[in-house]
């Protein structure tokens, strides 16, 4: 059990986040971000907004209360940006690809072959029989991690203090996480709609969103 949450939120898993930054590149580019503090308030924001409704979704596939179609709609629902939309159904068709090939079986064919990270994540976090929290705490670390990383990457900061910024998250996380596994969310940020929605226009983007 241990060794499946640990690969689910390894930042090698094969699903395309590397190239995903989270709004952080637009962010950067549009001068929001400017260095570590900044930063960090950013991805608290991000934990507080766009982790807990993944999470909150992820967990309710997980827990049986949701079944993967009616988790797409309401991921759609909950996702005002198409760009965003976008961004999750690419990841989520990378998860269902690893997902597929290593454990055979009919209950991918309930995805879509696009599906949203959120519900790939919440069948995976069923099938390998994790806790609906535990896998709410997956989905909401590598929430900060991904976006983290591509801070890191595009501000060229110091990799100890994005790690130390990491740290003072986990409480944050861990509170995301307790609460998304209670109960769907239904809230959405629109600085990050607005980041999500600018990118696709920007010329020679580095992140795919």
């Amino acid at each position: 059990m241990l060794s499946t949450l640990l690969a689910l939120a390894d930042s090698r898993l094969p699903i395309g986040g590397h190239v995903h930054s989270g709004g952080v590149e637009e962010a950067v580019a549009s001068g929001l971000l400017r260095d570590a503090g900044t930063v960090e308030r950013y991805l608290a924001r991000r934990i507080r907004t766009t982790g807990l409704v993944a999470a909150s979704l992820a967990a309710a596939v997980c827990a049986g209360t949701l079944t993967p179609a009616r988790a797409e709609l309401e991921a759609d629902a909950r996702t005002p940006s198409p760009a965003a939309r976008d961004a999750s159904r690419a990841q989520g068709r990378g998860l269902l690809r690893l997902a597929s090939r290593l454990r055979p079986g009919p209950v991918w064919a309930e995805l879509p072959p696009r599906p949203h990270l959120s519900t790939v994540f919440g069948l995976v976090g069923r099938e390998y029989g994790t806790t609906p929290r535990e896998i709410a705490d997956v989905v909401v670390y590598t929430t900060l991690t991904g976006a983290a990383t591509a801070a890191q990457r595009l501000l060229a900061l110091d990799p100890a203090a994005v790690a130390a910024t990491t740290f003072r998250l986990t409480e944050l996380c861990d509170a995301t996480a307790e609460a998304a596994a209670q109960d769907l969310a239904a809230l959405s940020d629109p600085l990050q709609d607005v980041l999500a929605e600018r990118h696709p226009r920007r010329e020679m983007p580095l992140f795919a969103s």
